[in-house]
């Protein structure tokens, strides 16, 4: 049962056999080691992602830099996500789930100690934060994807509303093209049905 650190041999997420979920839970603050406000989730769906959750709500989710760096496992047992091991003593990584709320993957060589994963970096890794339709660019502004634009409104809170990405045209079921759109963390996998071998 890990508590906020992943060591290599360790794994997070669910053991289906044991109906167990295996989290990362923060330390409440630097010297304090009972639990905190931030948890690190694997998520129960089809290409599971990690959910940085805080107080209950889902503030973060990881992409493609994430899933490149850790062992993921997606079988009928478990869904779980792990380090590599290693028998060379001189090299360890670890994944630890900060008190300050992000999520750190570092390693050490010989005494030298690298961060390679740091989560999140800017507001774009916040989850959802530009809304349906749209993206977040190399700029860190909201854009909307190709054949949507700004129109329309919805309302955020009481005082303040703001415009969403809606279609430029109806959809249409004759047209038979698909937009490729690069570097783009997945949508939620939780309701639909997902072929991950379309190229």
């Amino acid at each position: 049962y890990p508590t906020d650190t992943l060591l290599p041999g360790m794994k997070l997420g669910l053991d289906r056999k044991k109906n167990i979920n295996k989290t990362l839970t923060s330390w409440a603050s630097l010297n304090d080691p009972s639990s905190g406000s931030y948890v690190f989730a694997i998520e129960n769906w089809k290409v599971s992602h990690g959910l940085l959750i805080k107080s209950g709500q889902l503030e973060f989710r990881t992409g493609r830099r994430y899933s490149n760096l850790v062992n993921i496992t997606e079988t009928e047992e478990e869904i779980s996500h792990s380090l590599n091991t290693t028998t060379n003593v001189s090299y360890i990584s670890l994944l630890q789930m900060a008190y300050t709320g992000s999520l750190q993957l570092t390693e050490f060589i010989g005494g030298e100690k690298q961060r390679l994963f740091y989560f999140p970096v800017d507001e774009c890794d916040y989850y959802n934060t530009c809304g349906d339709n749209s993206y977040c660019n190399t700029s860190r502004k909201c854009e909307c994807i190709a054949g949507f634009q700004l129109g329309g409104q919805y309302a955020v809170g009481l005082t303040k509303a703001e415009q969403r990405c809606v279609r430029k045209s109806q959809l249409s079921c004759h047209e038979k093209e698909f937009k490729k759109i690069r570097n783009m963390k997945l949508p939620d996998t939780q309701f639909i049905i997902l072929e991950t071998k379309v190229g």
